[in-house]
């Protein structure tokens, strides 16, 4: 028969916890990794509602010049104007109103007493009017002097949107010429 020895020290080292070094080493590399995944978890969030905000600001800009531009084409005429009111006379001969308001910083269609808001978080809009003469030497139009000579309608607006607190998402300016092309119809 033959009689071997065996180590008891294994079987005690398997049931040993911890050492205390070992724990000081992993503590940090730990709480480094936590660090990073959870920076990365923050700026992906806060990436992806940068974004949806991006997307949103965007379609709403979109369907506002959509709008807007369907409107003043089917215009017969321009009946009153400021820099942030537009009045035209709309094709069935009602009023239509395009007005930016900077207290409240939106932009609202309104026409027989209905009004729809097109657009909000706008830093600043502008309404111009010209007659239809290109500049010459440039694809500017000559001013109009009233609201009766007006044939073409520039639009410019900037839009954005506050995210955590941050003004962030600025559209680009927005900006559209517009030809009244029923005007004399």
């Amino acid at each position: 028969m033959d009689c071997k020895i065996t180590s008891t020290s294994q079987a005690v080292r398997a049931r040993q916890g911890v050492t205390i070094l070992e724990v000081l080493i992993a503590m940090p590399l730990m709480l480094l990794l936590l660090f990073a995944v959870t920076t990365f978890m923050v700026f992906t969030s806060y990436s992806f509602a940068s974004l949806f905000n991006y997307i949103d600001l965007d379609d709403r800009n979109r369907v506002a010049i959509d709008q807007l531009t369907r409107d003043v084409r089917q215009a017969r005429r321009v009946s009153n104007f400021t820099p942030s009111r537009l009045e035209l006379e709309d094709s069935d001969g009602v009023t239509l109103v395009y007005e930016y308001s900077t207290g409240t910083q939106q932009m609202a269609r309104s026409k027989s007493g209905q009004s729809q808001v097109l657009l909000k978080g706008c830093d600043w809009l502008t309404f111009v009017i010209g007659q239809r003469t290109p500049v010459g030497g440039s694809y500017d139009v000559y001013p109009a002097a009233t609201p009766a000579t007006a044939k073409v309608v520039n639009v410019s607006w900037v839009c954005s949107r506050k995210l955590a607190g941050f003004r962030v998402n600025t559209e680009s300016v927005q900006t559209a010429r517009i030809v009244i092309r029923k005007q004399g119809t």
